[in-house]
């Protein structure tokens, strides 16, 4: 009886011990899904000498010298956009500064394609940036009518820039930055 009792005991230790053992779980991949709202614009009227439409998700701060923050809280980033009178053939200058804060992003960026906006009709012309990479903006942009008004615009984030992270809302962003351009008027 005694040797029963001794096999139950090594048994009863055995499936203790086996049983507190990790077992490795295999989970099947998984994709993070991350979904933005359809855009939605409307019109911006400032006492600025020009109107843009912007997407409703997001919220103005107006600044001085008619510099405008469209900050979009859910996803951590703004629109740093500054406006600067064209004068005294000025327009050079404007043009060299806004491409060099553009390439100034060469050491952290991947590629920086340039996109160039004409619309002759409301006398906008300018260029996009895509910075591709873990460059601290993601887009950059320049409009102006050549004359009189000068607009520039700098996309950051509120993280450490981590482009495959960030990469579904940088496209977001960048499609409302090209609305932003479109929509343009000088008054």
């Amino acid at each position: 009886m005694k040797i029963t009792s001794f096999f139950f005991l090594l048994l009863t230790s055995f499936f203790t011990l086996a049983s507190c053992q990790d077992h490795t779980l295999i989970k099947p991949s998984a994709m993070l899904r991350l979904d933005y709202p359809q855009p939605k614009y409307h019109t911006i009227n400032t006492d600025c000498p020009y109107t843009f439409s912007v997407n409703e998700i997001t919220t103005l701060i107006q600044k001085k010298n008619c510099g405008v923050n469209i900050t979009y809280p859910n996803m951590k980033a703004t629109l740093y956009l500054t406006y600067q009178d064209v004068r005294n053939n000025n327009l050079d200058s404007l043009l060299q500064d806004a491409q060099k804060l553009a390439y100034d992003h060469t050491i952290k960026a991947n590629s920086i394609p340039e996109q160039p906006f004409v619309n002759p009709d409301k006398k906008v012309y300018g260029m996009f940036y895509m910075i591709n990479g873990n460059a601290a903006t993601q887009a950059e942009f320049y409009v102006t009518d050549s004359i009189n008004h000068f607009l520039n615009g700098a996309l950051y984030f509120d993280a450490k820039p981590n482009f495959d992270s960030i990469y579904p809302a940088v496209v977001y962003l960048r499609e409302d930055i090209r609305k932003l351009m479109e929509t343009i008027t000088w008054k």
